[in-house]
């Protein structure tokens, strides 16, 4: 047995981040992943940049542990040859725009006719309903339509910002995962399949409401305009680079006040008690950046250490993957990749005592797995050379 989803079987028609990511998190925790691709290209993020020997990064980082066949599902073939494969199915992932799996004849209806007790999984940006269901939609448009870009501003009163990830495409391929691992332990009780409809923009509302929507909860009493805690970030400057460091507890805050020698600022009527520091947040960080200004990184990050005070070395992206923290917790891993060569990827997060997880195979070329898919669904030989002669698979 590899991983705790094994013996559960994904049909993915997903392409792009949050599909695929939702679906890589199902193979890495063992489950068969069928990634199903247009003959003509497959998965759009094949063709983007950073590559090597026809491989994208992006392609590689979402679409490891899975099996890859081509279906042309604008062909009625392929559309059967779909429906064959997923009476044998736990589980169907579609990120279409609303209304083309109904249109193709792949929606939930026709694939529950063939498969009763089907999870069926349709991902979207802004929702199957409303005036933006239409909408085309990328990452940057659902942090605007969130709120997420004024909340990243930290202030209304400040130039929106986008989060320099796509965190709405992946946070989605996470939540995604969660709601199909649910429902399927709901149908090892109940026999039953269901729908799971889940938006990026619901995902991105939802997940911020945790932290960030505190002046909006309480009804009657909202806020009309956010305004910035503070105008610093918990970035400092030190003389040969930057930390960060996070100061909450009076305790927190003594620690850093005796790590550069400066008792006075226990007491100071401005910060001696946690209300005041966050009331007068501004001058106690222009304070705390006054002292880490003056001494070196890792001189600074000692002190701290001393006093048991929250803090951490800011890394740049070739630093992280040799970091001591982050080398020890073996996250970051090599695997051999036929074509594309060795890579550098991270492995799935979480680590099952019983149920231990691998990278059992790397991201496929495109239909490398078509016949032998095909044939494990009960396709004769003559069968998948006649549809790959009429080029309804490769």
């Amino acid at each position: 047995m590899t991983g705790p989803l094994d013996g559960i079987r994904v049909l993915d028609l997903t392409s792009m981040i949050s599909g695929p990511t939702a679906t890589m998190m199902l193979a890495d925790q063992g489950a068969d992943v069928i990634k199903v691709e247009n003959p003509n290209g497959g998965d759009y993020t094949r063709a983007v940049s950073t590559a090597r020997n026809g491989f994208s990064a992006s392609f590689v980082n979402n679409n490891r542990n899975k099996r890859s066949i081509t279906l042309n599902l604008k062909d009625p073939r392929g559309v059967e040859t779909l429906k064959r494969l997923a009476k044998n199915a736990d589980v169907l992932v579609q990120n279409f725009r609303p209304g083309v799996v109904d249109r193709i004849g792949v929606g939930e209806t026709d694939i529950r006719a063939v498969a009763p007790s089907i999870i069926y999984v349709s991902i979207s940006g802004f929702g199957d309903t409303g005036p933006y269901a239409q909408k085309p939609v990328y990452d940057p448009l659902v942090q605007a339509l969130s709120g997420l870009t004024t909340v990243q501003a930290g202030s209304d009163e400040e130039r929106p910002r986008l989060v320099r990830t796509i965190l709405p495409d992946k946070l989605t391929g996470y939540a995604a995962a969660q709601a199909i691992t649910a429902a399927l332990v709901a149908r090892f009780r109940t026999g039953e399949g269901q729908h799971i409809k889940l938006s990026m923009l619901d995902t991105i509302i939802s997940f911020l409401w945790g932290s960030d929507m505190g002046a909006h909860t309480f009804v009657g009493d909202e806020l009309r305009t956010e305004t910035a805690q503070s105008f610093i970030d918990l970035i400092y400057e030190t003389q040969d680079g930057y930390i960060s460091v996070a100061v909450q507890s009076d305790k927190q805050w003594v620690g850093l006040c005796q790590a550069f020698d400066r008792p006075d600022l226990i007491s100071d009527p401005r910060f001696n008690s946690v209300e005041l520091r966050h009331k007068n947040i501004d001058e106690r960080l222009v304070t705390t950046q006054e002292l880490l200004g003056s001494e070196t990184s890792n001189e600074c990050l000692r002190r701290l250490e001393e006093q048991d005070v929250p803090c951490a070395p800011v890394l740049t992206r070739r630093e992280v993957i040799h970091h001591p923290q982050i080398v020890s917790s073996g996250i970051i891993t090599e695997i051999e990749h036929p074509k594309a060569g060795l890579l550098r990827q991270a492995r799935h997060a979480p680590q099952y005592s019983q149920t231990a997880t691998e990278q059992r195979y790397p991201a496929p070329a495109l239909g490398q797995d078509t016949g032998e898919i095909l044939s494990e669904a009960g396709f004769s030989k003559s069968e998948i050379e006649a549809l790959e002669t009429d080029g309804v698979t490769t």
